[in-house]
């Protein structure tokens, strides 16, 4: 079995890590280049970077900070937020991150996955998920959560797989914040579908989550944020703990 990633995620506003519930009531989590530096130092996998705000306020995402944030840390950096073109995927990549994630841009323009896929390769590109359970199925959500679609998540996620994309990152925005677990069927069901990876994203609360999307949800990785940025699970701690539920990590 492969090694299980974990992933800290800065949300980031202002130049600030926020974090909020069900995508909404945001509160400051400190500045987003200690953080980073602070969780390649204690053992994470990769870093989730995402500014919250961009595709709102219609612009790119923040590359002076990615650039600052890539300079303290030595593991994998995602960076997703606005992304809406080619070049602002070459200002992150020129700036110091690894892999590039879209979702709204993805959604209103799908032929991007296929263009950024053949230039600079599945393994750089992240296709963003947030879906929220509405009527009896699973529908994406744009701009932060605050844009409903009719778009259905599985059939969804299978298309920007055929189209290249070669990493899913899938957020339930009804788990996000609540630390009550993450939604574990709609993981394990995605896991069967597509040929990529899958971070499980939303719902983490106690060690025994991160254990449950892996076994249970068959993640690839899971991501979370709050836990980590007010010390409620020590990423040390969390990797001894799936290590001793016989789940393979890298400590």
């Amino acid at each position: 079995m492969l090694t299980k990633r974990i992933i800290p995620c800065l949300d980031i506003k202002d130049g600030r890590t926020v974090k909020g519930i069900n995508f909404v009531d945001l509160r400051d989590a400190g500045d987003p280049v200690e953080l980073a530096a602070a969780y390649a130092r204690q053992g994470a996998d990769e870093l989730v970077f995402l500014d919250i705000a961009a595709t709102e306020e219609n612009r790119g995402t923040l590359a002076e900070l990615v650039r600052h944030v890539a300079e303290q840390i030595d593991i994998p950096f995602t960076v997703g937020g606005g992304i809406s073109s080619e070049s602002h995927v070459e200002t992150l990549l020129h700036n110091g991150a690894d892999k590039v994630s879209l979702n709204s841009a993805a959604v209103r323009n799908p032929d991007l996955i296929d263009s950024l896929a053949k230039k600079y390769g599945s393994q750089c590109i992240v296709v963003a998920l947030d879906a929220k359970w509405v009527e009896g199925q699973w529908l994406i959500h744009l701009v932060g959560g605050k844009v409903p679609t009719e778009v259905e998540l599985f059939s969804w996620a299978r298309e920007v797989v055929d189209r290249g994309a070669g990493e899913l990152l899938f957020t339930s925005m009804d788990h996000d914040g609540t630390k009550n677990g993450f939604a574990n069927e709609a993981l394990a069901r995605m896991s069967e579908e597509v040929t990529v990876p899958v971070i499980a994203s939303g719902g983490a609360g106690t060690r025994a989550h991160f254990a449950d999307a892996f076994l249970e949800g068959k993640a690839d990785a899971a991501l979370a944020a709050s836990v980590f940025h007010f010390n409620e699970i020590p990423i040390p701690d969390l990797k001894q703990y799936l290590s001793q539920k016989g789940i393979p990590v890298r400590l």
